[in-house]
């Protein structure tokens, strides 16, 4: 079976020489609901640039689901019906296409917009500004996005109450999970309400967000097959991370940000999929 890596080479061959006009996709039914001043200084300049040669709308096959890593914590989503979703929508760092749902944390404005483009169809803040929690359940044409709250520090090193949102995207029969912000570990009802995860985004930082430690906690209560970092600045906070988890999962590093993801694709044990971003 190719690697996840040499897939991604050949989507990235085909964003570049991709012709306008995607091939007709057969009909596929949302997921039902019932189916179980905030700146990082410094934290965006300075990070290796990437460049998109070419962002048409190249259609999936049924089952497939496109990911593809911005930089920061903002990945665009793509599902088999070609709709868009940016994680942590900011003013930023941003995708090279106008998405249709955008999804936003509240730590800080690399993580969200007061002024997202009005041209965005749906914008789902994983905060409430009077501290009760966000709650989102969203199913459009053939995809679903929900969130489950957690906490966050404040400013004044107390806690802000339901200040982030994991978000879920159920989209081509997959969960992907993105943590945002988080900075604590998961409670478990919070395990509950996340269910079950085929790929998680996880920042890896170790300072901003949660602990190095901390972080693995999660990923292992979590047991996704596949784990893709984020939120990581450097080459050395990016490494550091990865020498702590190769002692228990796979690594494998990619050389193009966008990847196509199936159920047949996963691993068979929880890997790591490192993807360059800025």
């Amino acid at each position: 079976m190719a690697s996840l890596a040499n897939v991604s080479r050949l989507l990235f061959a085909a964003l570049a020489l991709a012709l306008p006009g995607a091939r007709a996709l057969a009909a596929e039914p949302a997921p039902s609901p019932a189916d179980p001043e905030r700146r990082c200084p410094g934290l965006i300049a300075g990070l290796p640039d990437v460049r998109f040669v070419n962002f048409e709308r190249v259609a999936l096959g049924e089952g497939e689901v496109r990911l593809t890593y911005v930089g920061h914590s903002t990945f665009l989503i793509e599902s088999p019906r070609l709709v868009r979703i940016a994680t942590d929508y900011n003013d930023y760092v941003k995708p090279p296409v106008l998405p249709d749902i955008v999804t936003m944390n509240h730590a800080h404005t690399t993580h969200y917009t007061d002024a997202p483009d009005p041209g965005i169809k749906f914008v789902l803040r994983g905060w409430n500004d009077d501290g009760s929690q966000a709650t989102h359940d969203l199913s459009f044409q053939d995809v679903r996005v929900r969130n489950v709250p957690t906490n966050i520090r404040d400013w004044a090193g107390g806690t802000e109450r339901h200040g982030n949102s994991i978000f879920l995207f159920e989209v081509a029969g997959l969960c992907i999970a993105h943590l945002g912000h988080l900075h604590h570990t998961l409670t478990q009802q919070q395990l509950n309400d996340i269910g079950r995860v085929d790929v998680v985004l996880v920042p890896v930082d170790g300072s901003y967000t949660l602990d190095l430690e901390g972080m693995i906690e999660v990923l292992t209560a979590l047991k996704a097959p596949l784990m893709i970092p984020m939120h990581f600045f450097s080459t050395y906070t990016l490494n550091r991370f990865i020498e702590r988890i190769s002692r228990d999962w796979d690594v494998e590093m990619a050389e193009v940000p966008s990847v196509v993801l199936s159920k047949h694709m996963l691993p068979t044990k929880p890997k790591l999929l490192v993807l360059p971003g800025r």
